[in-house]
């Protein structure tokens, strides 16, 4: 049976400074932190998830912000997420220069794929993103994100897969997950599930480069969602079967997940919906205290000591300024 994933469930990065990286994700795209907790298999380390209101699948940026833990840079190559686009709406992209330029960003116009208008730019950990221009995108923005609403964020519109070859990362993704093909050009194929819209898009790309490394400055894993825990253990078998090497179901307390990599290297997670960022938080207080899984909790006071301290940043302050923007 063909997998009915919903399309992309959020993206994690690693990065480099807790407090650069808030900065940027809330003062400068103005997204809401909706959880701030720690990297379930690192508990020194903070994992923040950004969003739109609820963080909603498909609208989802996370990071491990790991400085002073001995991570170096990464190496960006094959085998990676190349680039991370959000959406904006049509017109919006004047908005945004005019912002990055008020933040100190360096962004410049992305070449034009599918009909779509795109700035690209970086953060200061190195990482490449892009705004792609979306016309035809419902999910309404982060209100409070301190940017007007005709311009704001909608959720993720796509991920970039830079691998080794493209067949077999195609093969397997359209024959045991389910997407289908939606596009072609400029040397990408562009792949959907769930629908063809911002949100349920991957463009895969060939890449020449030799195998990325992950560290700071790249992107860990890209997830996509699933409906139910039953589905998700349909995908995991179907996986197991073709010779894939597939996780155990693994309790992230926000949703279950399983991992593996696709053949060209890149980590895939599927991830459920539920439970979803208010099973421990009310929806008005989404990110506002450290949460911690149930099992780390009589750790919680040697947790708080190790973590650096961070404030959370006012949504539209000037944030200092990310660096270069990073090519897609």
């Amino acid at each position: 049976m063909v997998p009915r994933l919903l399309g992309l469930h959020h993206v994690t990065a690693t990065v480099d400074d807790a407090q650069v990286d808030l900065d940027f994700a809330v003062a400068t795209l103005g997204l809401r932190l909706v959880k701030k907790t720690v990297n379930f298999d690192n508990h020194n380390v903070y994992h923040f998830y950004y969003g739109t209101e609820r963080g909603l699948p498909g609208t989802i940026w996370t990071t491990f912000p790991y400085r002073g833990q001995g991570v170096r840079a990464g190496r960006r190559g094959a085998g990676q997420v190349s680039a991370t686009a959000f959406s904006v709406p049509r017109g919006a992209l004047g908005a945004w220069r005019d912002r990055f330029a008020a933040h100190g960003v360096a962004a410049r116009a992305g070449a034009p794929r599918f009909g779509e208008e795109s700035l690209t730019f970086g953060d200061a950990s190195g990482l490449a993103f892009e705004l792609v221009e979306s016309a035809d995108d419902a999910r309404a923005p982060w209100a409070e994100g301190g940017v007007e609403a005709g311009a704001a964020i909608r959720g993720v519109h796509s991920v970039t897969l830079a691998v080794p070859a493209l067949d077999p990362t195609l093969e397997m993704m359209t024959r045991l997950l389910g997407f289908e093909v939606v596009g072609e050009g400029d040397g990408r194929t562009r792949v959907a599930a769930g629908g063809r819209g911002p949100g349920q898009i991957v463009d895969v790309v060939a890449s020449p480069s030799p195998a990325g490394q992950n560290g700071l400055g790249t992107v860990h894993h890209v997830a996509f969602a699933i409906g139910s825990a039953e589905e998700q253990l349909d995908v995991r078998e179907q996986l197991l079967s073709h010779g894939l090497r597939v996780t155990p179901v693994m309790d992230r307390c926000y949703f279950h997940s399983i991992y593996f990599r696709e053949p060209g290297g890149v980590l895939f997670e599927v991830a459920t919906v539920a439970p979803g960022f208010t099973a421990d938080e009310s929806l008005s207080s989404l990110g506002g205290g450290l949460k911690l899984p149930p099992w780390e909790e009589p750790h919680r006071a040697a947790i708080e000591a190790a973590l650096p301290l961070v404030t959370r940043p006012v949504a539209g302050a000037v944030a200092a300024a990310p660096g270069g923007a990073g090519p897609a």
